[in-house]
């Protein structure tokens, strides 16, 4: 199959799935993410953990994306688990009532910050992460193990609220978990690549949608989001994308989603970008907290 096969939608699960989209065959095959050499989740940490590092994203067709793979192929490496090449992503986002994350990222501030959990569906492995910026602009990830049905609540008393406080009170930000509540999902599937010589990555995203409430965001089922993690120097896979006619795009998915989400939020350049490739609608899929009985956080 050619580079240019064309861009067949990446659909969403199905009502109480419990899952992300998972399209997982027609991800593989419309990225030949089954051509590039395979690396363990062990090998790719120890190359390229990247906890401080600098994000770049590019927002690109997913017939470019299957040409960026192949240009990488001979220095990079897929993440492969058990056979699987693509992991489904939950992650739910935490803010105040008035969205202080929110607010804080659209207003540029030097003190930006996001608190979220993260679920990785397939193996059930959960993390609280917190994320930040240190003082030259360099996203912080820090990360916290919990339990897969600890997904989606920040308790207070816990260890995963005691690590939020901790890293937000370090990081000079003025939030405590227990100003925070559940404010929005997204979903998606990812591939995961690096380069294990040169310490870099970079990670593919399709199928990618926000849920909040009982609205949704998708992104155009033809795009991927490309983020490439490094250092403040360009990565070569950052020259292959310019190369492609991609440039890097302020993208962050939680803004995004509730951008186009929340009534009565200021536009901004975020949302007026995201309606290009991004539809909203009804949300298709079961929220988390129905299916498990839950309908509040602590």
């Amino acid at each position: 199959m050619s580079a240019t096969t064309s861009t067949a939608p990446l659909s969403l699960a199905s009502p109480g799935t419990g899952a992300a989209a998972l399209p997982r065959a027609r991800f593989t095959e419309l990225l030949h993410l089954d051509t590039l050499r395979a690396a363990s989740l062990a090998e790719i940490d120890a190359a390229a953990a990247l906890q401080h590092r600098v994000d770049r994203k590019y927002l690109i067709p997913t017939s470019s994306a299957a040409r960026l793979i192949a240009q990488l192929a001979a220095t990079h490496h897929v993440l492969d688990i058990h056979g699987r090449r693509t992991t489904a992503y939950r992650t739910t986002y935490f803010d105040t009532p008035h969205l202080a994350a929110w607010r804080a990222h659209i207003q540029g501030r030097r003190r930006r910050w996001k608190v979220r959990t993260r679920l990785y569906a397939e193996d059930r492995l959960c993390r609280m992460e917190v994320k930040t910026k240190d003082g030259r602009g360099a996203t912080v990830k820090h990360a916290h193990t919990v339990d897969a049905d600890a997904y989606g609540r920040l308790e207070r008393g816990t260890e995963a609220a005691a690590f939020v406080d901790g890293v937000l009170r370090d990081s000079g930000i003025d939030v405590t978990a227990a100003d925070l509540a559940p404010a929005g999902e997204v979903c998606y599937l990812r591939a995961a690549l690096a380069d294990l010589e040169a310490g870099t990555r970079l990670t593919l995203d399709g199928a990618l949608a926000c849920h909040r409430d009982d609205r949704t965001a998708a992104l155009d089922p033809g795009y991927v989001l490309v983020e490439t993690k490094g250092t403040a120097r360009p990565a070569p896979a950052d020259r292959h994308l310019l190369g492609l006619g991609a440039r890097p795009v302020s993208l962050s998915k939680y803004i995004v989603g509730l951008s186009l989400l929340v009534p009565g939020l200021p536009d901004n350049h975020v949302r007026r970008l995201a309606r290009t490739r991004f539809h909203t609608g009804p949300r298709t899929e079961t929220p988390l907290m129905a299916r498990i009985g839950r309908n509040t956080f602590a």
